[in-house]
Formats: structure tokens, sequence, C-alpha cells
């Protein structure tokens, strides 16, 4: 079943690239001058290389975990030094006429060392011997893939921690994951929105009286004192609405000022309930209220200082902060018109007028889904949307049915990696997130891409054939 899923998105990957890069005049899309012609090729070669993972014996994969690791970090490190310059990256090596991608084909890497190293007898999240180098492990491709200049090949990484929590990571980790897409997005969005007083940043504001209220709420689930609870809100929440009456109709302030002042208190308040009545868990809280506080610092400083300018306008065209329709935000536009204009039913194959008049940048890689939208309209992509999410559906029945730790994380890391493919790229098509320029897969055109969600999918269809044997 999950083989067949997988030939029907790469066939119907293969007419949306036909779609997308289709000229009027071509007829041949078998020639290798073509990239249609060129991706035939790349899926016959993956159908091979498939049918090879697939013959091998299944023990290999946990003996050369590490090896493979290794071996894909070497190739990581020296990239930037044998890559040519190719839009700003250096993260393509040239073999002839080919060019490839190792940060595509360190996923799979990376998972199968992870599963080998979180399959050793004791294991557990909650030890820091065994969560440090398992992030370690995830951070270090991470960094390498960043040094080539790919920050959307690396960001892909991070998909590894949804694995993390199947396996046992605290449910508070993943808390503080969203509360910090939270404050970053609040933060930037409303950062130079001010309040009616003319002093007070709204965005500032909102997220630090954010923290207080999180932090009352984080006391009543882990130390079940509704007391602590109805003081903490009261001060915190209730001083802060003073303090905001005030600077409407006495004296204007910056009433920010007064909240990191709230902040300070209630963190020695929280630290003085963990030595008085010796529970971990207000000490616990306080680190996440101090760890609030200094993203807030920290993620103003990196947007404005770390960031480079066009990585900037495109979280702003994102959070609707600016618009930039002839830069940043052109893409974005033009696959959406070219979706919307797809309307129910599609103007039918190589009919996309958006897309064959090239309209839309990077239409048969990154922006593959707006030739899908355009030609095969709502119907079409409810299809693709469809196929995709069935496969992630049998992922999670296949993982679950494995009978070692090892092959469970390995499937749930595939799992997560095209779970994290799909939504960031199929969202920066519809606008919903920003443009960090990875591939949907067995769609966008290119073979590093294809080859590596190949290897990953078809490595663990050859684990999950040997789990009856062991």
């Amino acid at each position: 079943m999950t083989i067949c899923i997988y030939l029907m998105l790469v066939i119907f990957g293969w007419f949306s690239v036909c779609g997308a890069s289709y000229d009027y005049g071509e007829i041949d899309f078998f020639s290798f001058d073509t990239r249609a012609g060129r991706q035939f090729v790349w899926i016959c070669c993956s159908l091979g290389l498939g049918f090879i993972l697939m013959m091998l014996e299944d023990k290999l994969y946990d003996m050369f975990a590490y090896i493979l690791y290794g071996a894909m970090l070497l190739l990581l490190l020296v990239t930037p030094f044998l890559a040519e310059d190719t839009k700003g990256s250096y993260s393509w090596i040239k073999f002839g006429p080919v060019s490839l991608q190792p940060a595509e084909f360190a996923k799979f890497a990376t998972a199968l060392a992870l599963a080998k190293f979180m399959n050793v007898y004791g294991f557990t999240m909650s030890k820091l011997k065994y969560s440090l180098p398992i992030v370690g492990m995830v951070l270090l491709p991470m960094l390498l893939i960043i040094l080539q200049r790919e920050t959307g090949s690396a960001l892909v990484y991070l998909a590894f921690f949804f694995m993390f929590y199947r396996e046992g990571m605290p449910g508070s980790i993943l808390f503080a994951g969203i509360c910090a897409v939270v404050y970053f997005v609040v933060g930037i969005r409303f950062d130079n929105e001010l309040m009616a007083d003319d002093c007070t940043s709204i965005g500032e504001f909102s997220v630090l009286l954010l923290i207080v209220i999180l932090s009352a709420l984080l006391v009543n689930s882990y130390c079940k004192k509704a007391s602590v609870v109805w003081y903490i809100l009261g001060i915190g929440a209730g001083g802060t609405l003073l303090a905001l009456l005030f600077s409407y109709y006495v004296i204007p302030f910056d009433v920010t000022w007064f909240q990191y002042g709230l902040c300070v208190a209630l963190l020695f308040y929280l630290i003085f309930l963990s030595m008085r009545e010796r529970m971990r868990n207000y000490f616990y809280i306080a680190l996440f209220a101090i760890g609030s506080m200094g993203f807030l610092f920290s993620a103003d400083y990196v947007f404005n200082h770390v960031l480079e300018p066009h990585q900037q306008i495109r979280i702003k065209v994102v959070l609707g902060m600016e618009e930039d329709l002839a830069g940043a935000g052109y893409n974005v536009n033009q696959s959406k018109i070219a979706i919307g204009s797809g309307g129910l039913w599609g103007k039918g194959f190589l009919n996309g007028t958006q897309t064959k008049l090239k309209y839309v940048p990077e239409q048969d890689t990154d922006f593959i889904f707006c030739t899908v939208g355009e030609e095969e309209g709502f119907i079409g992509s409810a299809v693709v949307l469809l196929l995709f999410t069935g496969l992630i559906l049998r992922l999670i029945v296949v993982s679950e049915r494995q009978h070692t730790r090892f092959a469970r994380v390995y499937g749930y890391s595939v799992l997560s990696i095209f779970l994290f493919h799909l939504f960031i790229n199929i969202g920066m098509v519809l606008g919903l997130t920003p443009v960090i320029g990875i591939p949907l897969p067995f769609f966008s055109y290119g073979g590093s891409s294809l080859w590596g969600f190949t290897i990953l999918l078809f490595v663990f269809l050859r684990i999950d054939a040997g789990r009856g044997k062991h």
C-alpha cells in the first residue's frame, strides 16, 4: 500500500513538472534536454534505488548507521569548499552534468544514527546522558548546513523533535517551543505598534502579559495550588491593568518597564516557593519565565541583527507587516494568483497560463504546488493532499507495529521529515509560512530531493519487511 501511494505521488509529480517546465512548441517530454525528461530519468533511477534498498539485508542499516552518519557529516563539512555559488548558497556538488545536494541525503543518515543510539538498553529521554547526545546529533548537521547558507534545509532537522516527543520527550519542551513561536510572531509583528498611550509597544506588552498568565497556568497544572495561581494573576494581570490605566489617564509611561518589574518579582516568588515547599516544579516554572523573557530580548536582536535582509523581508511579508509585491512578496503573490485561477476543476494539463508564461519563479521546484492548483484546480490539489495524508497515516501505522525501538524511531523520523516538508512547502506557496526554499516530496524537480525521499522511505520499508525475523 505504501509503495502504491509512493508511485502515485511520483507519477503525479512528474506530470506537474511537465506542466511547470513546458514551453510552447515542446513535444518530447522524455528528452534529456528538457526538465521533464531529466526528471523522468531521476524517477527511473529512484525506482532502481528503491529496489536495491529493498534487496539489502535489513541488519545492514543498523550495523552501518554510525558510519553513514559520520560519512555524511564529513561530506557536509567539505561541501562549501567543493560547491559553486548557486543563488547565494554553497550546497550543490557537481558530478559532470549532474548536481547533488548532500543535505538531502544527510536526513536518512541522521535518522538511522538516532534510531541506533536510542535503541540502547535503558534509554530514556528524561536522562541528560541520553537526551543531550541526541540533541547534539541533530544540531551538528544543522550547523554544517547553515554554513552552506542553506537555512531552509537546516530547519528541516527540527522535525526530529516530533519524533523525540513520541519517544518520551516531556510535553513541557514542546509547549515551550510553541510558546517561543507565539512570542516571536506577536513580538515581531506588533513591536513597532503603540497602544493608546503612545508609549507602550503592543508586541512587548502582550508577550510579557502572556508570560505571567502562562506561568499561573503552569502552577495550576504542575503544583495544584489555587491560592498561588490567583495571587500571581491578581498581582501580575491586575497590576498590569492598573499601570495601563494610570498611563492612559494620569501620566503616560512605558508600561512594559512595570511589567518587567512584575516578572522579576514573580521569579523571586517562585524560587521562594520552591525552597519553602521543596517542590522543583516551582523552580522549573521560574526557569520557563526567565527563558521567556530572555527569548523576547534575543528574538528582537536575532531578527534585526542576525537574519539577512532578504530573510527579514520574507518574515515581514508573511506577518503582514509589508507587502513588497515586486520584491520578496512577488513569488507568493504570483503563486496565489496561479492557484486561485485554477478554480474548482483547473485549466487542464499544459493549459496553465500563469505557469506557461513563467510568472511564478521556481515554479517547478519550491513552488511546484501552484502548478497543481492551476492545472488541476481545487479537486486535483485535494487529491494530492489526500495522497500525502494517506502516506502520513500509513507511516504512523507501520511505525507503531514495529517490534524494536530502532525501527519505530526511524519510522517516526521519516514521518516527521515528510510532515515538515509538506506543511512548510504548501504553507509558503499559500502565503501561510515564510519562504524558506524546501522541496515538496516527490513533486519538486531535482534528483537530490527525489532520491533523498526515496531512500528515507524504502529503507524504512526494508526494515519493516524484516521485523518478523527478529
